[in-house]
């Protein structure tokens, strides 16, 4: 024996009727906070701000950063082993 049922019901309708949670609210709020964190990431990688971080690093930063530099360019140039000071 075949069985054809056919039911026009809503997304909403469809949910109550398997016995599905209503995750609306839950979803509203994720969708938010995933926007929120978009707009930090964003504002974090502005060239002002990334400037603004830069400038504003301690010296031991700013060593480190050298120091960075300095053996990248070691590295690409197949120079001297020792990083000046």
């Amino acid at each position: 024996m075949k069985l054809h049922m056919e039911m026009d019901l809503t997304p909403e309708e469809a949910r109550k009727l398997m016995g599905l949670p209503d995750l609306t609210a839950m979803q509203s709020r994720l969708v938010a906070e995933f926007e929120r964190r978009m707009m930090a990431a964003m504002e974090k990688s502005a060239p002002e701000a990334i400037m603004k971080q830069w400038f504003s690093m301690s010296s031991e930063g700013l060593e480190q950063f050298q120091r960075f530099m300095w053996d990248g360019a070691r590295k690409a140039g197949g120079g001297r082993k020792e990083t000046p000071k």
